[in-house]
């Protein structure tokens, strides 16, 4: 087995950290060359960077809660196919605002 240094380690979780928060490649690689390049980061570096997410991670609650709501709801595709639909989309008003499941989208 080879060992890694733990430096390595932690910016490896970080990255599936940051994935899983929704940051591409290019975000993640771009927030870790905010890390210190002459020693190892310290809990302090990585606090600043991930706190800075917050936002990121509510928007991608609500997006979340948008998408379960959109489960038994009217998402305003267009379809008019279900009974609620025609009474909380009726004439497809959300098809006015664009392609797409306007109410999703938020």
């Amino acid at each position: 087995h080879r060992r890694y240094p733990r430096s390595v380690l932690r910016r490896i979780a970080f990255i599936v950290f940051a994935q899983r928060i929704g940051l591409t490649l290019e975000e993640i690689g771009a927030e870790l060359a905010k890390l210190p390049a002459d020693r190892v980061p310290s809990r302090r570096d990585w606090s600043r960077l991930s706190g800075q997410w917050t936002k990121r991670i509510d928007q991608r609650i609500a997006e979340l809660q948008r998408l379960r709501s959109g489960l038994t709801e009217c998402i305003g595709c267009g379809c008019l196919s279900i009974d609620r639909c025609s009474l909380a989309n009726p004439t497809d008003m959300a098809g006015r605002k664009g392609p797409g499941p306007r109410y999703w989208l938020g």
